[in-house]
Formats: C-alpha cells, structure tokens, sequence
C-alpha cells in the first residue's frame, strides 16, 4: 500500500486460492494509518488505498462514496473506476458496475493482464440474465469429451490461463462457495492448465469448481484424467482439437532420406543402361 504496509501475499503458481487480507483488527489499523498520511501529505493515492481497506471490510456504499469523491478531485483514473465497479458489483448494482469498469478498461486496457474483457462478460451476463456457459464467459468451449479440447495455440492458451487466474484470485477472495460464475471459470482453467500439461494445477482447479458447486458430469471424468505425454510446455508449438502431440521432425528427416536413396539409385540406374548401350 502506499504506506508501504503489506496487504497480502499470494502462494505461488496459477491456482486461485484469493488473499488472505488477514484480520479485521489489522485492516482498521491500516485503514487509520492511511487516513493520517492523507491528513499529512493530502496524496490521492492513501485516499484510494482508504478505499481498497473499506471494500475489503465490506463497507462498500462507503467506498463507493469515497471514490467518487476522488473521481471529482482527480477524475479519470483506472484504480477508481476499477474499484467503483467492483463495489457496486459487490453490493448487488451490476448495472453500474458494468458501467465503470467499462470506464476502467477504457482508461487502462491492459490492466491485470488485460483480463477486464471477462469481467465485463460477466457483469454483462448478469445485467442481461444470459446462462452462465464458457462461451458467455471467456468465448470458449472445451468440449464435451473426457479430454478438454481446443483450437487455442499454446501461447493463446497461456495467456488465457494467466486472464482466468487473476480475475479468479480477485472474485474467490470475495465471493465464498457456492457461486456459480466462479465454479464455471474455476472449470474453465482446470481445462487450460491440462491443455498446457499443467496437470497439478487443472487437478486443484477441477476440485475448486466441485467445492464452488459445479456439478455437470464432465468435471468427474476430468478429474480423474491421467497425465497426457505431451514434450514440454515450451516446445509444443500448437494443440488442435484433438490435442494431439506435434508429429517430431526426424520423421520428416527420414522421409528426405528415403527421397534421396531413390533419386540416386534411379540416376545409377540411367548410367548403367548408358553404358551398355555404349
């Protein structure tokens, strides 16, 4: 924070476990250090920060109000409008909160990994009562095969787990099992991360999505999906929807080869006729 208090700290990797904000005591000692550096310094940002701690303690009208303040002392700034959105989505107004964090994505399109396109999805799939699929989510279906499928490359694919992975980390550390939204996402990157061969991690996600309430049979055959041998991770230059392993060169090597012996044993075979004729 701009205290340079600690907020949290995420366990490694790409499954969405959220933050540990840690106790309610703790963040009204931040809250009240932030609001005398704001006496002190008249910053902006200690009086976002104010308002990050008041939507962490659930206090979102009051967040809200304070943001607001700031958008008319300093206006257009991603963090208020982000933040503007996410506690009108949190006190049940998704409507405005579709608003501002279309404001968000317009100030700053490239924040948390240029992610915000499916939290507008899904703020749009709740204004407008649209079912909660892949497709309406992420513009995605896996399949419905034992084995996840695709047409991502690997690197589109990368990207996609890292978008999921942060807007789930922000959504898990406030919305609590059961959801819906998040169950479906949840399943959604479990399938990422087995395209990707990362097989521990789409196993925890699969397990998430249970614990969240996702209940299509699908998830138990994918559960207990084996390992797939893929070669590593970087060398995989794309899956198609089979998600069948890239053919290795030396088959190619050796069809070359095969070309060349025939060549030259046709070319033997013209001087030897010559000769005789000869």
């Amino acid at each position: 924070m701009s205290n340079n208090i600690e907020l949290y700290v995420d366990k490694e990797g790409f499954v969405p476990y959220g933050h540990d904000f840690g106790s309610k005591k703790e963040l009204n000692e931040i809250l009240l250090s932030l609001k005398r550096e704001y006496e002190k310094t008249n910053e902006i940002e200690y009086l976002s920060d104010q308002g990050i701690i008041l939507i962490i303690l659930g206090k979102y009208q009051e967040a809200i109000d304070l943001y607001k303040k700031i958008e008319s002392i300093k206006p257009y700034r991603y963090s208020t409008a982000s933040s503007i959105g996410t506690a009108y989505e949190l006190i049940g107004n998704n409507k405005e909160a579709l608003k501002w964090i279309r404001k968000a994505v317009e100030i700053d399109p490239q924040s948390h990994f240029g992610s915000e396109w499916i939290h507008i999805n899904i703020l749009k799939s709740k204004v407008e009562g649209k079912p909660i699929t892949s497709e309406n989510l992420i513009a995605q279906n896996f399949g419905n095969e034992k084995i996840p499928q695709s047409d991502l490359s690997l690197e589109q694919l990368e990207l996609l787990k890292k978008q999921i992975y942060y807007q789930l980390n922000e959504r898990v550390s406030f919305v609590k099992p059961k959801d819906e939204i998040v169950a479906r996402l949840l399943f959604d990157l479990g399938n990422v991360a087995y395209l990707i061969a990362d097989h521990e991690d789409a196993l925890e996600d699969f397990k998430l999505a249970e614990k969240y309430g996702f209940n299509d049979p699908i998830l138990e055959q994918r559960i207990i999906l084996k390992p797939k041998v893929l070669t590593k991770p970087a060398e995989i230059k794309e899956l198609n929807k089979e998600t069948k392993q890239i053919k290795p060169k030396e088959k190619s090597y050796r069809n070359e080869i095969l070309v060349s012996v025939i060549v030259l044993g046709l070319l033997g075979f013209i001087v030897f006729v010559s000769k005789k004729k000869n």
